[in-house]
C-alpha cells in the first residue's frame, strides 16, 4: 500500500487567537443615568399656596419631601419649612446636622 497523504486543515473564517492585543476589547456598560429634574428656584404664587394647604396634612415633612412634591430645589424647600415653623403650621420632631424632621402641628 502507498503511504497516505495528510490533509492540511481547511482555513477557517475566524482568525487564530494569538495574544492579548489582537482580541476585541470588552465594552463596559455605561449604566443607567437618572433624568435630571428641572426644579424651580423661586416660588410662584400657585405653588406657594399649594404648599400652605398641603404640607400641614403630611405626617412626615423633610426638605427632600417638600422638594420632590412641590418641584422646588432643596434650598428653597428648607426656607419654606422655616416659614411654616414660624407660622406654627408644622413642628420639629428631630434635628441633626444633616437632616431635620418635621410633622404637622397638632393641638396636643
Amino acid at each position: 500500500m502507498a503511504p497516505k497523504k495528510e490533509k492540511a486543515p481547511a482555513p477557517s473564517s475566524k482568525p487564530a487567537k494569538s495574544g492579548g492585543g489582537k482580541q476585541k476589547k470588552k465594552k463596559w456598560s455605561k449604566g443607567k443615568q437618572k433624568e435630571k429634574v428641572n426644579n424651580m428656584v423661586l416660588f410662584d404664587q400657585a405653588t406657594y399656596d399649594k404648599l400652605l394647604v398641603d404640607a400641614p396634612k403630611w405626617k412626615l415633612i423633610t426638605s427632600a419631601i417638600v422638594s420632590d412634591r412641590m418641584r422646588v430645589n432643596s434650598s428653597l424647600a428648607r426656607r419654606a419649612i422655616k416659614d411654616l415653623v414660624e407660622r406654627g403650621i408644622i413642628r420639629m420632631v428631630s434635628s441633626h446636622a444633616s437632616m431635620q424632621i418635621y410633622t404637622r402641628a397638632t393641638n396636643t
